[in-house]
């Protein structure tokens, strides 16, 4: 792409957390960024902010004509997009003493079939675009299992299986897909947890990290590197001792998150 045709940009969860931030170091580098999120006021902000910029694509992920709606929309302003960044999420926590299959629907609702309306809205948009990139947010959660995180645990790593897939099948149309798996950020996802969560990051970072790492387009953005270089390691280890160390990090049930 020359460098004075601005890089075009799809964001979902753009309203708060890494989003917010990433929405914020993209605007700033110049980039034309679509953003979506179900709360509209943020991104709105962010257009007053960046004339010209911003593409406001506000809407309920989980619903799949919505998501037609705004690639129409995106197709219609321009014609195509560059680069997608799939970072729109919720994390529910699990009692098992009182299971709720609901939870489970709702978290893989949001986490992972909406991205796939995403992707499927996407890919004609990145097929007209320039060195196309696909980009998904996943978690290091799905390195190790992590009591009470099985909805969250099995819609992320649902994401990631369905990212690596398609890595492979889009790979002969030229178009790279990466992998983000963030450990602990400061979010409205995190501000509420009862456990502690070391090398926390704030959000502010986390996106300039990953804005960072984007030119490079590697396989996966994992930070931070201290927290992940512990926790590979870990889900290597046999299952038998997987169990003992999640035993010891059992606690009470946090209370429910979302974030679109």
């Amino acid at each position: 792409m020359s460098p004075n045709v601005p890089r075009r940009y799809w964001l979902t969860g753009a309203s708060s957390g890494i989003g917010l931030e990433l929405a914020k170091v993209l605007l700033e580098s110049g980039a034309q960024v679509a953003l979506s999120a179900r709360s509209r006021e943020p991104l709105e902000a962010l257009a007053r902010q960046f004339p010209g910029q911003v593409l406001v694509a506000a809407a309920d992920l989980t619903n799949s004509q919505a998501v037609r709606e705004i690639g129409a929309q995106i197709a219609q302003a321009w014609g195509s997009l560059d680069t997608v960044i799939l970072n729109a999420g919720t994390c529910e926590y699990v009692d098992a003493r009182q299971f709720d299959a609901s939870i489970i629907e709702h978290v893989v609702r949001t986490n992972l079939l909406a991205s796939s309306y995403c992707i499927e809205a996407a890919l004609p948009l990145l097929r007209a675009g320039q060195t196309p990139h696909l980009v998904g947010v996943a978690s290091a959660v799905t390195y190790l299992p992590m009591p009470r995180a099985e909805a969250y645990g099995a819609s992320k790593t649902g994401l990631r299986y369905l990212f690596e897939s398609l890595r492979i099948d889009l790979s002969p149309e030229g178009i790279d897909v990466t992998v983000v798996s963030p450990g602990f950020v400061d979010t409205p996802l995190t501000e509420r947890n009862d456990f502690p969560m070391p090398l926390r990051w704030p959000a502010d970072k986390a996106a300039r990290h990953i804005f960072a790492k984007l030119n490079g387009r590697p396989l996966e953005i994992a930070f931070p590197a201290m927290f992940i270089a512990t926790l590979w390691p870990l889900s290597k280890l046999p299952n038998r001792v997987q169990l003992l160390i999640g035993k010891r990090m059992l606690r009470s049930p946090p209370p429910h998150k979302d974030d679109l």
